[in-house]
């Protein structure tokens, strides 16, 4: 049995404070009678996968500008959409977002499905992400469930259970409370509850709708929910990236591996990344330059500390690993982040050595 009167206080607080985000059709629309975009919420879901709404809103704003619609993002060429998701960070979201754009052009038409057992089946799309697109998007009463829901849950029912162990009670949870009615809005309407009202840190509990049932509020405990296990320190690796200018204002770059950390990203030639530098040779002959400090840069499992080597070359210069890319066609806005910290720290070094 569903507790709809809590769900229905959720949605009237939600039809007021519903946050404003390009790729959300607010209440007032909805009630307008328009639907949600399926390509925009499958394209928003991708990208928020561990980022920060923040970050998302300028990519979604330029990917849907220049692909408004999922065929046009299937037709591009790798490169360019790689290229455009640089900063983003995850770029196996990238890989797999081509992926699937080409398997709902080719298999459905250009057409998402609208079931979260259909949605699952397509490259890239997990459990969160199928269940967030079948309630959104196509209004599916599914129970979706990200950290903010599982705070929300935490609080509401004081669960002390520490995550990642507590994830299946909170499920459990959140789907009692899941309408039938409005369940796209509903899912929305939670997410904003623990983006705005019950944060991390400091929740506004007197201007809660859930405040009166909030078992943690009562029990003053709320500030303290969801309790967490400790993770692990993260290891620091190491490793050392190769600038080559040619004298034409081309740079020697390579192509990632499409499996693997950066996948399909370009990048700098360099060595491997471990506790200590791998052994490795320089891409190329050359007068290879140290200009002192490294590029530092946090990935999900390890902090990497990223020494620059740089060197001007002459037009001859037969690398043995990448290839040189104009400068008319280098951007270096196509690079990932710890790359683009590699470039920024080699740059002053190439103006000394003019």
């Amino acid at each position: 049995m569903r507790e709809t009167a809590q769900a229905a206080d959720l949605l009237s607080w939600y039809d007021v404070h519903a946050r404003q985000m390009p790729w959300r059709t607010g209440p007032a629309e909805r009630a307008a009678g328009a639907r949600p975009n399926p390509y925009h919420v499958w394209l928003s879901e991708v990208m928020l996968q561990q980022t920060t709404v923040a970050a998302v809103r300028e990519y979604f704003t330029r990917f849907t500008a220049l692909w408004p619609t999922v065929g046009d993002l299937a037709a591009e060429e790798d490169a360019r959409v790689m290229g455009e998701w640089a900063g983003l960070g995850y770029y196996a979201r990238a890989r797999n977002l081509l992926k699937c754009a080409r398997v709902v052009v080719s298999d459905h038409d250009g057409t998402f499905p609208d079931t979260r057992e259909a949605l699952l089946k397509l490259p890239g799309i997990g459990p969160y992400t199928a269940a967030a697109i079948a309630s959104i998007a196509f209004d599916r009463p599914e129970v979706v469930v990200d950290g903010n829901v599982e705070r929300v849950m935490a609080r509401l029912h004081d669960v002390h259970t520490p995550l990642p162990a507590a994830k299946p009670e909170l499920t459990a949870l959140a789907a009692t409370l899941t309408p039938e009615d409005r369940p796209g809005d509903y899912a929305q309407a939670v997410m904003d509850l623990g983006a705005t009202i019950c944060t991390p840190r400091n929740p506004a509990c007197g201007i809660c709708p859930w405040r009166a049932p909030c078992a943690a509020r009562a029990a003053g405990t709320a500030p303290e929910l969801p309790k967490k296990t400790p993770k692990k320190p993260k290891p620091t690796r190491q490793g050392v990236a190769y600038l080559a200018l040619r004298e034409d204002g081309a740079w020697l770059l390579e192509t990632r591996p499409d499996k693997g950390l950066l996948g399909g990203m370009l990048g700098w030639p360099g060595s491997g990344w471990a506790e200590e530098v791998p052994p490795h040779e320089p891409p190329l002959e050359a007068d290879w330059r140290d200009p002192g400090g490294e590029a530092l840069h946090t990935f999900t499992h390890f902090h990497l500390r990223l020494s620059v080597r740089v060197a001007r070359v002459p037009m001859g210069a037969n690398p043995r690993a990448g290839a040189f890319l104009p400068a008319a066609t280098f951007r270096p806005s196509d690079l990932p982040t710890v790359m683009r910290k590699a470039f920024d720290l080699a740059r002053g070094a190439f103006v000394d050595m003019e």
